[in-house]
């Protein structure tokens, strides 16, 4: 029996240490059968409720601790419960974003009632706006069908972007769940209520935004009609200066050519006319070329009059005129997108023209010859050759006409991902391009000087005369500016989900602004139609153009 006893004592403290170390495991039983060796499984863990604020907007119940009311009706002294709302949507949306109260945790979502709100609102990352609530009967429910509720909250500033969505990095906002869930809105820009004064633009998803777009309209207006470009002055540029006379025979012991005269142009750029050959007693001096020399033309070259030898000098060649500025090109390209919306793209401006060429100078005569000479008691050289004209100042270029404003539903930059669901997207017409300036007159060009007379009675030589100045070239006309876009959603990098239910119906966009001085149906200079279609992908502001 002890021997009995002792094993039956052993085994025992055996089972309740195996029991001990079961109980230690399995934490989460909560009874054993009588038998040790007998374990009873564990329940599997019950499942957490439900949360109360999740669902779809239209069918999750509308509660305070799940967001903040606001309604046309309320005041932004309240505390934006169902009983209290708001009256701002922007205010609704930074008690959202921060609290209510200092220490209550955010709720990140606004309710908002039917109604319509004259404001631009900023959206964090992050926060819901769900509208189209029924707020008469204090249950603010979702009531309405198809394309939003019967009586949706209407965002529609009378100038700004009625709705953007910051990204991340552009809120203190952060968190697992940066999607914004924009519902039951109807978002409505005003025409050319953009801040360029001329686009309409609904709503902008900054640069790493992350939106949800259902149940809404989105409705963008017309844009504006691009401004003309400048023209320039209409009185021509500064004109050339006549050249200078030259001396006559038998007036000094050195008779030296006519000084050279000088237009100076308001870009510094000159004109000269050449120096007058000096007179001579055997030999009259050559004058000298007008500046600056036309070295891709040396033939119409403002050449130096020859001074006189065994013949008569000749005179010296006129200058050839200044080129005219052309016309400009027409804006082309699609314009960019940043922060402010859509940036088009202005008509070139029109080329100044070129400087007039300055005259040369005449050639200088001699006093002796054959049949001639100064009388004993006067002087001996010969008259000296006039100097030549300068020519006129360019003419300044025009300045390009300006672009049209855009008609943009939803633009979404950089590192943005867009969901657009049920909701129906409306744009107006893009602007008309502005035509662009016209150019200014060149200056003229002036006359070379006579060159001076051989001695009276003598039958001597006469000196030559200058040439004359070229005309400045006519300052170049202007190109016409970009059309204004008219696009559904306007994207940098195609990271967005277009589904079911979803419409989008651009408007007609801007046509290109004609060129200064150019008559209807002339394309030459004409800006470019804007960009036009549902879905269009352009350069962001800061990338260069390929």
């Amino acid at each position: 029996m002890g021997s009995l006893s002792r094993r039956y004592a052993v085994n025992s403290v055996a089972a309740v240490a195996v029991c001990v170390w079961g109980a230690s495991v399995l934490t989460a039983c909560s009874s054993y059968s009588d038998d040790c060796w007998e374990r009873l499984e564990c329940p599997p863990d019950p499942e957490p409720p439900p949360d109360p604020c999740e669902g779809d907007p239209a069918t999750a119940p509308a509660l305070d601790m799940c967001g903040v009311f606001v309604s046309e009706h309320g005041d932004d002294n309240h505390p934006g419960t169902k009983d209290a709302p708001v009256k701002t949507l922007q205010h609704a949306i930074g008690l959202a974003a921060h609290g209510r109260a200092h220490g209550e945790a955010a709720t990140r979502r606004v309710y908002a009632c039917g109604g319509e709100f004259a404001e631009t609102i900023t959206l964090p990352s992050g926060v819901d706006l769900w509208g189209g609530r029924l707020c008469d009967g204090g249950d603010w429910s979702y009531e309405g069908s198809f394309g939003g509720p019967e009586h949706p909250t209407i965002i529609a500033p009378p100038r700004g972007i009625p709705l953007r969505v910051f990204g991340v990095e552009g809120t203190a906002l952060a968190g697992d769940d940066t999607t914004s869930v924009i519902a039951g809105v109807r978002v409505v820009a005003a025409d050319a209520s953009a801040p360029d004064g001329k686009s309409s633009i609904a709503v902008i998803l900054s640069t790493g935004a992350t939106a949800i777009v259902q149940d809404s309209v989105i409705v963008a207006g017309n844009g504006k009609d691009g401004e003309p470009g400048q023209d320039a002055d209409t009185e021509r540029a500064t004109d050339g200066v006549e050249g200078n006379d030259g001396a006559s025979a038998c007036t000094a012991d050195l008779v030296t050519g006519a000084l050279p005269v000088v237009t100076v142009c308001d870009d510094g750029i000159e004109s000269t006319g050449g120096y007058g050959g000096d007179g001579g007693l055997d030999a009259g001096g050559d004058g000298a070329p007008g500046q600056p020399a036309l070295a891709e033309d040396p033939v119409r070259d403002s050449h130096a009059g020859r001074g006189a030898d065994q013949t008569r000098c000749e005179d010296g060649g006129d200058g050839a005129h200044g080129a005219d500025g052309g016309r400009a090109d027409g804006a082309l390209g699609p314009g960019f997108l940043s922060d402010e919306g859509w940036i088009g793209i202005r008509g070139e401006d029109g080329t100044k023209g070129g400087v007039g060429y300055g005259g040369g100078g005449g050639g200088g005569s001699k006093s002796r010859g054959e049949m001639f000479a100064c009388p004993a008691r006067l002087p001996q050289s010969g008259a000296a050759g006039g100097s030549g004209g300068s020519g006129g100042c360019g003419g300044k270029g025009g300045w390009g006409g300006g672009h049209g404003g855009a008609s943009i539903g939803i633009v979404a930059l950089e590192g943005t991902d867009l969901t657009v669901a049920n909701t129906d997207v409306r744009t107006g017409n893009g602007g008309h391009g502005g035509v662009g300036g016209t150019g200014q007159p060149g200056g003229v060009g002036r006359n070379g000087a006579y060159g001076g007379l051989g001695y009276t009675g003598a039958g001597m030589w006469h000196a030559c005369k200058g040439g004359r100045g070229g005309n400045g070239g006519r300052g170049g006309d202007a190109g016409g500016g970009l059309g204004g876009a008219s696009v559904g959603l306007a994207y940098v990098v195609p990271n967005f989900a277009i589904r079911p239910g979803t419409t989008i119906v651009p408007g007609d966009p801007g046509t290109g602004g004609l060129a200064g001085n150019a008559g209807t149906g002339d394309e030459v200079g004409k800006g470019e139609r804007g960009p036009q279609g549902a879905l269009v992908a352009f350069p962001a502001a800061s990338e260069p153009l390929h």
